[in-house]
């Protein structure tokens, strides 16, 4: 049987469109699609989220080096949903400021603030502060040779949860969302498209669709030329990034964004109030999108600009944890890695009497609302009965009624007194306004279930495998909560042993 938080939903007979791919773009465009009343069906080979879109810098940003390169279009576009993301999702976007060190020999302070003074108003901005100068005192984290700066707003997200609340928001608008379920090929036959997929148990099954998204990320070619049979438009670069994860580096709730000599920049990242990410790295990658590794080289690279700008020096024994992933980006021909756009490209091809298929090239995380509603757009002469854009003003599941975090917290605090502070926190962070449904009933501590550790008991547990597609301990602890950093081996192995149990359970009345 595949995963899913009830039981599994008659397969339609004709989807109007099937998605490939549950990473950001392809939960994106399947959340659209469904609330312009299209039927959708979005398989993903693995958990969502679990390859590139949980490997990011975790950044809501304009990007701002991208001026460099010119790519106004681009820039401009993800300025203007900073705003429109931090309404969507209040619970996991959250306002940040970036501190950019004045380093003379790099950048002039001029270039600095004219691209500044670009990103301030390239872009819609109401709630986001804008830039400005600042120096730095005896009490600054930073080398006492760096002496001044300059200040500027973008937003921070937790990366994977945004993937997951998208595939929740289309699922809600109906439709069918199938993790650990991996297309093996689609043909196109007298007008649609026939799906061949197989399930993790090594089940098979098909469905048909009118329209085919092919947003499989760093297997969006390999898809269209190993599955399908067919030319792939484009090529793709994949470029590994790779991030550190070490112990509070400095106090605040700045970030900073570091130059280096080779014209790169480096961003740290206050994290779970007691780390700080620290990233990203661009290498070409030419292995297995399945198996990206940090390495040496990257460590090295990330801790030896870090250490260039901050009193406090940082060795390979300070890293917590590390990740990385690979970016596919449209190939452009660029010679730099860094250079290579990040704009996305979409391509629909099929002739009028075949079924279309639109392929998903490149794109970033800030852009990916964007990016579904221009895949909608293309779509759009196929299906009729389509129904106009709204996303932009729609909240995602949690952000419903919500003011801030802190506030959620306190009221769920309020309503029951017993649960720790810490927990509410995480929670309001985490769910959001969903956070009361797991209080529903609970009267004491206790009537959340087994304690796993780092705050985690089995009630959440439950709620994430039946609310979020989760299946095994690494898709909690790593991609839906983060936990992973506060829990022990001991504790992930209990929490491996009661998915384990509850996976037999469930087997067990099914087959009943």
């Amino acid at each position: 049987m595949p995963h899913s938080t009830s039981p599994s939903p008659a397969l339609s007979e004709v989807y109007d469109v099937a998605v490939i791919g549950g990473g950001i773009n392809g939960v994106g465009i399947a959340a659209d699609a469904s609330g312009r009343g299209l039927s959708v069906f979005l398989c993903e080979k693995d958990d969502l989220a679990s390859h590139t879109s949980s490997a990011s810098s975790k950044l809501i940003h304009g990007g701002l080096r991208y001026l460099e390169h010119h790519e106004f279009r681009l820039v401009r576009e993800a300025l203007a949903e900073r705003e429109v993301l931090l309404a969507k999702a209040p619970h996991i976007v959250k306002p940040m400021r970036f501190v950019l060190p004045h380093r003379p020999h790099l950048r002039p302070a001029w270039m600095i603030r004219a691209g500044l003074f670009l990103y301030d108003h390239l872009g819609k901005r109401e709630k986001l502060p804008g830039s400005r100068s600042v120096r730095f005192g005896a009490d600054s984290a930073l080398k006492p040779e760096i002496t001044r700066g300059f200040e500027y707003s973008d937003c921070w997200v937790d990366d994977a949860r945004l993937v997951v609340l998208n595939a929740m928001a289309a699922r809600e608008k109906g439709a069918h969302i199938h993790t650990r379920t991996r297309c093996v090929n689609a043909r196109r036959i007298k007008g649609l498209w026939h799906v061949h997929l197989e399930r993790e148990d090594g089940t098979l099954f098909s469905v048909h669709a009118k329209a085919l998204v092919n947003a499989a990320g760093p297997w969006v070619a390999k898809f269209i030329r190993d599955d399908l049979k067919l030319d792939s438009p484009y090529g793709i670069r994949l470029i590994q990034g790779s991030h550190l994860i070490v112990p509070r580096l400095y106090d605040g709730e700045q970030a900073h964004i570091l130059q280096n000599e080779d014209q790169r920049i480096v961003f740290t990242i206050p994290y779970m109030d007691r780390f700080t990410i620290i990233g990203t790295t661009d290498r070409e990658y030419t292995g297995n999108p399945n198996k990206v590794d940090i390495t040496d080289a990257e460590a090295d690279y990330i801790l030896k600009v870090v250490n260039a700008h901050f009193k406090k020096q940082l060795s390979r024994e300070d890293v917590v944890h590390s990740y990385s992933g690979v970016r596919p980006l449209c190939n452009d021909e660029s010679d730099n890695p860094s250079a290579i756009t990040r704009d996305y490209t979409l391509s629909l091809t099929g002739s009028a009497e075949e079924a279309p298929m639109l392929s998903v090239f490149g794109g970033k995380l800030t852009t990916y609302r964007k990016l579904a509603e221009s895949a909608m757009a293309q779509l759009r002469p196929f299906f009729s009965q389509m129904r106009d854009s709204w996303t932009a003003k729609a909240t995602l599941p949690g952000g419903e009624s919500m003011t801030t975090p802190q506030a959620l917290a306190s009221e769920l605090q309020a309503k029951a007194p017993w649960l720790p502070q810490a927990i509410a926190a995480r929670w309001a962070i985490t769910y959001g306004a969903r956070s009361w449904r797991l209080l529903e009933g609970a009267q004491g501590l206790s009537d959340l279930g087994q304690a796993i550790g780092g705050g985690l008991y089995t009630r959440e547990v439950d709620y994430l495998c039946d609310q979020e597609w989760a299946t095994t301990a690494e898709d909690i602890l790593w991609r839906r909560t983060k936990l992973g950093l506060f829990t022990t081996e001991a504790e992930q192995a209990e929490l491996a042993a009661y998915l384990g149990k509850r996976a037999t359970s469930r087997h067990s009345t099914e087959a009943a």
